[in-house]
């Protein structure tokens, strides 16, 4: 695939769409300022407060080292995705479709799915508790709200990326300032907050601290971050990118320590409020509704449901990017945005709907818990072949890690790997030995994709992201022997025989017009039918042929009757097996298509020949 490409690029819709030339620091800081913003939307989303007021209500402060730890972390891997999209032009999934065979590439994208599904759980689940405590709407109502938002992100979308950017950087802003008032009114302890950045583990924790890690560097975000950079227009020399590594370096760390001080925030007021007065907080209503006489103002608990549900369409926006860029990235499947968003969704809300129905409401704080051990599971597949990747000399150059960043980096990756398989171990040995038959497949996918660069076969990169010039070049001019040209007796007709006809002299093609009547008698009596309107279908048909015979192009006419234009044109083309079809656009869409049938769409899908289809 080429990379200039605008069908190789990552979110094509807003790809280069920022300039970034401004004059003075600050103009250009402000420019490239908004990729890390929308990243750290996903660090404070409604499964990192279950994690955080899980960690909070149990251990007190004892696991904000963790939160600490985690957003180091996080500053390092969204870096080096920041970098990745800079140097190469490539989102972390098309990088791995270029490096991996494909069955390897699909597994890796099967769980990248199922990861963004875990992500959408948590969003759906945290925006209908929010409305539950808003509005007193019962969780399943709230659950197939939720479901609509997709029209929020559509609308949003036609405005252009930093339009969102500013609409989600208000959101943050809210939740920001929803946490510092409630800090203020619970007081915590300061010294203990400090006594809580020592780090500490034991069996009990550790479930919630590796959700907690699965929440904070989710792993959705590396794919994320490494498209939302390209959507500046940064140039093509080695200052200008070095210059944009710069900025972006200093854009992730002001958004994700913005997004450590929030989460930190709902884990010390779960510490001062829940564990110093003993209360074990089952569920996030529990949380809201002991707020108020906690803390002594009904405000704590409003302020608590208003930043749950910024948090909770926040996350949405940006998990919507992240499906579309893993779906196009690892297996180059350009969906329509709604119809990603509506599956992504689908598959979040069954899940939550099935546990409301038959575990009651209670059971959606652990599942919200569950949802974020899953992100955290996944983690290493995304941030291993990160490593590879940006470690690279041959596809980053001079750009490529340092070696202490490339330690730091593999620090990371061994604890989030070593605190995983602990966790799989101490979850799974309960179910027998059967179950590590699903869990060694795994395993050896992980290994696959540590060792592969070291692998004498596999360390080639399988497709370059520049195909070699000779096999763009060396393509034969197609040659039109017989061309279809469906019409339909209205003024589009011209505009298809017009193209129709200069296609025909040039390769001395035949054309062959195929004309459907629809009518009430036509689709009764088939062949045999004899109305005026017929007749004069018939006519129009053989006074065109006479034309372009006069002209020097060969024509023939046929006239068909079927209930439906798109199967006849289907049949027609199987039948005659022409070289090329060319078709009129019929001039509407959406509501339209839907009351009078869409022809295009049903006939390029069903034939062999190519469609040219103008208006």
């Amino acid at each position: 695939m080429i990379q200039g490409d605008p069908a190789s690029r990552s979110l094509a819709e807003v790809h280069s769409s920022v300039h970034v030339r401004q004059i003075g620091f600050w103009r250009r800081m402000l420019a490239f300022s908004g990729p890390a913003y929308l990243v750290s939307v996903g660090y404070m989303d409604p499964g990192n407060w279950a994690t955080d007021l899980e960690g909070g209500a149990r251990f007190g402060y004892h696991l904000l080292w963790v939160l600490v730890m985690s957003n180091l972390m996080a500053v390092l891997l969204q870096t080096l995705c920041a970098r990745l999209g800079i140097v190469r032009g490539r989102d972390l999934a098309q990088a791995c479709r270029e490096s991996y065979p494909p069955v390897i590439n699909y597994a890796l994208w099967i769980l990248c799915e199922l990861a963004i599904a875990a992500c959408d759980l948590a969003e759906v689940i945290g925006a209908a508790i929010a409305l539950n405590l808003l509005f007193h709407l019962p969780l399943l109502y709230g659950v197939l709200i939720t479901s609509f938002d997709t029209l929020l992100i559509l609308w949003l979308t036609r405005y252009g990326i930093r339009i969102i950017e500013s609409v989600v950087l208000v959101l943050i802003a809210t939740i920001g300032g929803c946490f510092a008032i409630e800090i203020f009114l619970a007081k915590p302890d300061i010294g203990e907050m400090a006594s809580g950045l020592i780090p500490r583990l034991n069996r009990d924790s550790l479930y919630v601290a590796i959700g907690i890690l699965g929440a904070t560097v989710m792993p959705h975000n590396l794919y994320l971050h490494s498209a939302l950079v390209q959507t500046r227009r940064i140039g093509k020399s080695v200052e200008e990118k070095r210059e944009a590594c710069r900025f972006n370096l200093i854009d992730s760390t002001l958004a994700l320590n913005l997004a450590l001080l929030v989460n930190a925030g709902i884990l010390i007021l779960s510490a001062s409020t829940f564990f110093k007065h003993g209360q074990e907080v089952k569920e996030i209503q529990q949380a809201y509704q002991l707020l108020t006489p906690l803390l002594g103002t009904g405000m704590a608990s409003v302020l608590f449901a208003v930043a749950l549900l910024c948090a909770g369409q926040s996350s949405t926006i940006t998990g919507t990017m992240a499906g579309q860029i893993v779906m196009e990235g690892f297996v180059n499947i350009r969906m329509q945005a709604w119809l990603r968003r509506l599956v992504t969704r689908l598959i979040a809300i069954i899940p939550a709907i099935i546990t409301i129905v038959i575990a009651g409401e209670e059971s959606t704080y652990q599942l919200l818990i569950f949802s974020q051990v899953v992100l955290s599971l996944q983690l290493p597949f995304a941030i291993i072949p990160l490593i590879h990747f940006t470690s690279d000399q041959k596809r980053m150059g001079e750009f490529a890690n340092a070696r202490w960043v490339q330690l730091l980096a593999w620090v990371t990756a061994a604890i989030i790997v070593a605190l995983n398989l602990q966790l799989a171990w101490e979850t799974l040995e309960a179910f027998g030995a059967w179950v590590w038959l699903l869990v060694l497949p795994i395993l050896g996918l992980l290994l696959y994709v540590t060792a592969s660069p070291w692998i004498p076969k596999l360390a080639q990169t399988r497709v370059t992201g520049i195909l070699p010039e000779p096999e763009i070049l060396a393509f034969e001019a197609p040659k039109y022997e017989l061309i279809l040209v469906p019409l339909d007796h209205s003024d589009r007709d011209r505009f298809a025989l017009g193209h129709a006809s200069a296609l025909a002299r040039q390769h001395g093609a035949r054309l062959l017009l195929l004309h459907i009547e629809e009518g009430v008698t036509s689709q009764v009596y088939g062949d045999l039918s004899e109305t005026a309107e017929v007749e004069e279908g018939s006519h129009y048909l053989t006074r065109i042929v006479g034309k372009l015979k006069e002209q020097g192009i060969e024509a023939e006419a046929s006239v068909v009757h079927r209930k439906s234009p798109r199967q006849a044109i289907i049949e027609a083309a199987r039948a005659a097996s022409p070289s090329l079809i060319i078709m009129a656009a019929h001039g509407h869409a959406g509501i339209k298509d839907l009351i009078f049938g869409s022809t295009i769409n049903a006939v390029r899908h069903e034939v062999a020949a190519p469609v040219l289809i103008v208006r």
